[in-house]
């Protein structure tokens, strides 16, 4: 059974053939049908729609036969017959050998646990706005996370774009977000003076040593763990913090940026916990802390969560929060008791104090009633 002479034809007991020219190039192309008069027809009825797209310069090869050899024959650009998924693996291949562990551990995350699943079999050149938001808008999610999505995406087909595989990143200039209700509490939930005493009352050894330099040094657990006594002077009272180490990591690497890169002042409490710490550490000349089990380097946090920090909170009777609270616990003793917030921010690794301001406003006194008058007394007139 078949139609030659309209350009369709049986091809075999299951599919059907449609024949068309294109760009000067006969193009034969199957369809999975049966052959039977029905079908055949419905082959000329969509060849028809064919030859009507190339006459009105509307046919997209790839569109239209997504498995077809002949698709990479037409294509504009590569991205016209790349699949996201072939993109990503040769994208997130390429990141590991720029980014930090931890960063480019949680570029995978979202390569492989959203990206792929959600759009790896749209071509590359296909992928609009109009997906993305449909993917997003049923997360229960919050904005934070869908914008970090949809970073590690935007960024991608950036570099589609300088490897001239697209002409477009559909991303460029937007980001889709919800109206979020008003959080009823943060994440910055500081230990008081009375949950700070409970917890280095149950912790001995090395692990109060760690936690109480935690508590009064405002170091990132990574930069804690990552620290060596090379890095600490006691003459001048200073550390100096060069690195961090994460549970993604396999070895310390330089903190991301420069302001994180700083030499930061021992306070007594600091001081007192570091020479503490001597009697463990100090004649090895290597790493500050160890885990006192493995007597080693700690981890990354983790270890220090699961085989230290919570046993010691739930012996204190302290509620549960994150050990990263004591550098939040850290930021809010500073600004309470009045330092000022650039010398907070530069003991903290932030580039300016704007942020400071940002996240512990709640924590830097008001002005008093005799605030001006100092300036009042130099210079008024």
């Amino acid at each position: 059974m078949g139609r030659d002479g309209r350009g369709v034809k049986a091809a075999s007991e299951s599919s059907i053939e449609i024949t068309f020219m294109y760009r000067g190039t006969r193009c034969r192309e199957r369809i999975a049908l049966k052959p039977t008069s029905a079908n055949l027809k419905r082959a000329e009825n969509h060849r028809a729609a064919i030859l009507h797209a190339i006459a009105t310069n509307s046919f997209d090869y790839t569109a239209t036969f997504p498995q077809s050899s002949n698709a990479a024959k037409f294509a504009d650009q590569v991205g016209d017959v790349q699949t996201i998924e072939a993109f990503l693996d040769k994208w997130l291949d390429r990141q590991k050998k720029h980014l930090k562990a931890s960063t480019y551990n949680g570029y995978r995350k979202i390569v492989v646990g959203q990206l792929i699943p959600w759009f790896g079999t749209i071509m590359l050149s296909a992928l609009r706005k109009k997906d993305v938001r449909a993917k997003l808008e049923p997360m229960n999610a919050t904005n934070k996370t869908m914008a970090n999505i949809q970073s590690v995406l935007r960024k991608a087909l950036d570099d589609a774009i300088e490897d001239e595989l697209i002409e477009v990143n559909p991303l460029a200039r937007w980001c889709y977000s919800k109206v979020e209700a008003p959080q009823s509490k943060d994440d910055i939930d500081p230990f008081t003076k009375e949950e700070q005493a409970a917890i280095l009352t149950q912790a001995t050894g090395q692990g109060r040593n760690l936690l109480q330099f935690a508590f009064w040094s405002g170091l990132r657990t990574s930069e804690l763990v990552a620290l060596d006594w090379a890095d600490v002077d006691f003459v001048r009272g200073v550390v100096m913090v060069t690195r961090a180490l994460t549970q993604h990591s396999k070895a310390a690497e330089s903190t991301k940026t420069n302001a994180g890169r700083r030499e930061i002042k021992l306070l007594e409490r600091a001081m007192h916990a570091l020479q503490e710490q001597k009697a463990f550490t100090w004649a090895k000349g290597e790493e500050v802390f160890q885990n006192p089990r493995l007597e080693r380097r700690w981890e990354g946090d983790q270890p220090i969560r699961k085989t230290l920090w919570t046993g010691i909170l739930q012996s204190a009777g302290v509620r549960y929060r994150n050990p990263y609270q004591t550098r939040h616990t850290y930021a809010s003793m500073m600004l309470s008791a009045g330092e000022h917030p650039m010398w907070v921010a530069k003991q903290m690794g932030h580039a300016d104090w704007t942020m400071i301001a940002r996240v512990y406003g709640r924590w830097m006194p008001d002005a008093d009633q005799s605030a001006g008058s100092k300036a009042e007394s130099v210079f008024g007139i």
